[in-house]
């Protein structure tokens, strides 16, 4: 990205106010629910390796062993 379009996408948001919506179609309702949906990342392959081996052994998916992961974390630091 260049400097000109860089500073043009700036001047964009900054300057575009966000649209309300009464039914749920508004920008905050539609970032709400953008949270409660399916996010990929990349991990590196022992990463992968491990999560693969947690899920088979106990039952569960690869997804379910990174959200009780990432609780365990919050609930440590609360």
């Amino acid at each position: 990205m260049t400097e000109e379009e860089a500073f043009a996408l700036d001047k964009k948001w900054t300057e575009t106010t966000p649209k309300i919506g009464p039914n749920g179609s508004g920008f905050i309702a539609k970032r709400k629910a953008a949270q409660n949906t399916a996010h990929l990342i990349a991990i590196d392959g022992p990463s992968y390796e491990y999560l693969f081996a947690k899920a088979i052994a106990s039952h569960k998916t690869p997804a379910d062993i990174i959200g009780d992961m990432v609780r365990d974390q919050i609930a440590a630091s609360l």
